[in-house]
């Protein structure tokens, strides 16, 4: 299997370059800019993939988020490529709390609003495309929520998501890959915890003192967005082989695997 890998230079890409084989292709912004189709159109056909994860986004840039998922898409359509689309639980308000995949984005923010537009792209453009909804994702000091606890901050107390760990995220993305499933899955953990408590449990986890972490809230400091949103993953999990851990389990000495 040819797998190109969109994002490939973040924690996500570089696990799923890890177990994707040997004929894995780790694309980054330097490879092709996903807001130009032009350049979409041209690695594809480079690299001429079976499969395309397009684990690519910018919080801050709507063109990329957005627009370069419909230019995926459309790459894939026309090279004849199986697209797996990464999408966040950041499509939903919070306002529902738990949110299973028959639940229609809502989403708070811009970012969320982005997001919510890619999926609406890649189904349009792609119906056989797997949109594959996750959350925090953690790892190594290569992922976002792992470098913040390294380096110190506030971390709320009701703010809630599920987080998943990043090998079971991109074992359970390559196993949805060949399955010949479509439309929306939900893949985040098994868990749900407040930032604080994660950012406790890595901190333990990674031998730092866990008494330096700092709690807050989001009404304290203003946030608007949204505030506790769970994924259920329930029907998802129902067709994996791989388990999809809880922080509680990957995170501590009796999960295993961490």
């Amino acid at each position: 299997m040819r797998l190109l890998i969109l994002g490939g230079t973040g924690g996500l890409g570089r696990e799923l370059a890890r177990r994707g084989g040997p004929h894995v292709m780790a694309a980054g912004s330097r490879d092709a800019d996903l807001r130009d189709p032009v350049q979409v159109r041209s690695l594809v056909r480079r690299v001429r993939p079976d499969v395309i994860v397009n684990a690519a986004y910018r919080q801050d840039d709507w063109a990329v988020t957005a627009d370069g998922a419909a230019h995926v898409a459309l790459a894939a359509v026309s090279s004849g490529a199986r697209l797996v689309h990464v999408s966040s639980d950041a499509v939903f308000s919070g306002a529902s709390g738990s949110y299973d995949e028959s639940c229609p984005p809502v989403p708070a923010t811009m970012y969320g609003a982005a997001k919510a537009a890619a999926e609406t792209a890649v189904r349009a453009v792609d119906p056989g495309a797997v949109i594959a909804r996750t959350s925090l994702i953690v790892g190594g000091p290569q992922t976002v929520i792992v470098a913040r606890v390294h380096a110190g901050g506030v971390f709320f107390t009701d703010d809630v998501r599920c987080p998943v760990h990043v090998g079971d995220l991109a074992a359970a993305l390559l196993e949805l890959a060949v399955s010949g499933r479509a439309g929306v899955h939900h893949v985040a953990g098994a868990d749900a915890v407040s930032r604080y408590e994660l950012a406790r449990l890595i901190a333990g986890r990674d031998g730092l003192d866990v008494s330096t972490v700092t709690a807050g809230t989001r009404a304290a400091a203003g946030l608007t967005g949204a505030a506790d949103v769970r994924l259920d993953s329930t029907a998802t999990q129902a067709v994996l082989n791989v388990a999809l851990r809880g922080a509680r389990s990957f995170l501590t000495p009796a999960g295993g695997r961490g």
